[in-house]
């Protein structure tokens, strides 16, 4: 998939960020040297976040506040930024990211072995995971199985003909903007891949359960949306993520309190249903401390995930546009 007009062998990066502040610095820190041009789209920022990137040589890009800011945007305009002199590869990383040293080296030798391969990603690591027991689920939820995949994270190595063939990220997605390029791009021939090797380390800041709720929410949004666009394809994207917020979320909680309220006060018994799934979760995964947390959360994330699903068709129905929904 490379164009003629492509460089071979060369790697642009572009970051993204909105008040990362030491995060942003550390981020541009681990690319200096490591890619040909660096750029950073900035989503509003009041910390001089711009003014931190260009002391890092990166080329800015500052987007217009009077549009609506989402990531799928500030990477677009990355892509844009690139156009004119193109490369091969584009390493995509969030401001509050650090570039693995050795990550690149693997990856474009990876990409440059695997034509059919458009998109590699690797590990993606919580910087504090011990700081709680969110930024921890957060971590084991980037260690995605090894080989094909169907979708990356917000840090990946991409073929930059092969995302401009697909006409870049969806831009006005304010979440799971990277499944449904992928989904596009796997649609056209390419390959998602992931690779045995250390990629970023992220830090989530996830302190408190408000923090956490906001994400999963945000998650519930990302399904519904995704399921909206893509879930009558072969794919049936995010269908069955839609169905289970609803159902553990919404449908459950709703319909036993409804009873309990109407017809009989004893359909409360009915709730026993969520811890018996944390159980069975629990167990499924061997029943250790990291198990039994991850389902708990799990089960509990269902109720918010189902704020973000209804909220995305109430957002439809009266024709109002969705707001990014932020946990920092």
């Amino acid at each position: 998939m490379q164009g003629s007009s492509v460089k071979p062998q060369t790697v642009d990066a572009v970051v993204i960020g909105r008040n990362e502040g030491a995060r942003l610095r550390d981020c541009l820190a681990s690319l200096a040297g490591q890619v040909r041009r660096l750029v950073y789209v900035d989503s509003g920022s009041t910390d001089g976040s711009a003014d931190l990137a260009r002391g890092f040589s990166a080329q800015v890009v500052v987007l217009d506040r009077r549009q609506p800011f989402t990531a799928a945007r500030a990477r677009n305009a990355g892509l844009a930024q690139l156009a004119a002199d193109p490369p091969q590869f584009v390493q995509f990383v969030d401001g509050d990211c650090t570039l693995d040293a050795g990550w690149l080296a693997k990856a474009v030798a990876f990409l440059a072995d695997q034509p059919k391969v458009v998109v590699v990603c690797g590990r993606r690591r919580e910087r504090f995971p011990q700081v709680s027991v969110y930024n921890r689920l957060i971590d084991a939820e980037w260690d995605t199985p090894v080989g094909e995949a169907r979708a990356c994270g917000g840090d990946a190595l991409m073929r930059f003909d092969a995302v401009q063939a697909a006409g870049g990220y969806r831009a006005g997605l304010i979440a799971g903007e990277e499944p449904e390029m992928c989904l596009r791009l796997r649609r056209a021939g390419g390959v998602i891949w992931r690779l045995e090797a250390e990629m970023t380390l992220h830090d989530a800041g996830i302190t408190s359960v408000r923090q956490w709720w906001q994400r999963s929410r945000r998650a519930g949004h990302a399904f519904a949306e995704g399921a909206a666009l893509h879930g009558a394809g072969p794919e049936a994207h995010w269908v069955r993520e839609t169905r289970r917020a609803l159902l553990w979320g919404a449908v459950l909680p709703l319909g036993v309190a409804t009873v309990a309220v109407l017809a009989d006060p004893g359909a409360l018994w009915l709730l026993v249903a969520w811890p018996m799934q944390v159980v069975r979760l629990a167990f499924r995964d061997g029943a250790g401390l990291h198990a039994w947390q991850a389902a708990f959360f799990s089960v509990l994330g269902k109720l918010p995930e189902a704020q973000g699903v209804l909220g995305y068709h109430a957002g439809q129905v009266f024709r109002r546009r969705a707001k990014l929904i932020e946990y920092k």
